[in-house]
């Protein structure tokens, strides 16, 4: 099903929503956000639901005895898991960075550990470089702002990094 933009950003105000629900809900915990990257006006495929079971499956092993709650939204716009934690948001942060530097599809994942006042931590805080683009050598955000790769490069990019992610399984 494709998504529209009204679709698209609607989806992210109701993410702020329950964000902002769930840091009131657990307030002195930390909360960590996990979407999808998923290029293009098709957020709910085959594709994506590999890369958001893997993505899922590697933040619940990583924080394993640390949850103090996880909600996990399987909607048309894409998969959201939200995860509270009892760690300090800088060790959140870390284990989020790290999961999506080391798991074989973790470039694909956004993981946001967000502040008290709920702005996202940046990884250059806890001492990870900026993100990479899939494609080339350049920062993620400069080849998404300048739509450097075409939507076409970026989705042939994906199917080779599920297509050998699914060899090794």
């Amino acid at each position: 099903m494709e998504i529209t933009l009204d679709k698209l950003l609607a989806s992210r105000d109701h993410r702020v929503e329950m964000q902002q629900r769930l840091r009131e809900k657990h307030p002195n915990m930390t909360l960590v956000c996990l979407t999808v990257i998923m290029p293009g006006n098709i957020k709910r495929n085959l594709s994506s639901i590999i890369i958001s079971q893997s993505a899922i499956s590697s933040l619940l092993n990583r924080f394993e005895s640390h949850i103090i709650d996880v909600v996990i939204r399987d909607l048309e716009t894409g998969y959201e898991a939200y995860v509270i934690t009892n760690l300090p948001q800088h060790d959140a942060k870390v284990i989020a960075c790290d999961i999506e530097d080391t798991h074989p599809l973790g470039r694909l994942f956004d993981i946001d550990v967000f502040s008290n006042d709920g702005i996202p931590i940046k990884r250059e805080t806890v001492g990870f470089q900026p993100r990479r683009c899939l494609i080339c050598d350049n920062e993620a955000r400069y080849c998404m702002r300048n739509r450097t790769h075409t939507p076409k490069e970026l989705n042939e990019q994906i199917s080779k990094m599920i297509d050998a992610y699914v060899q090794q399984l």
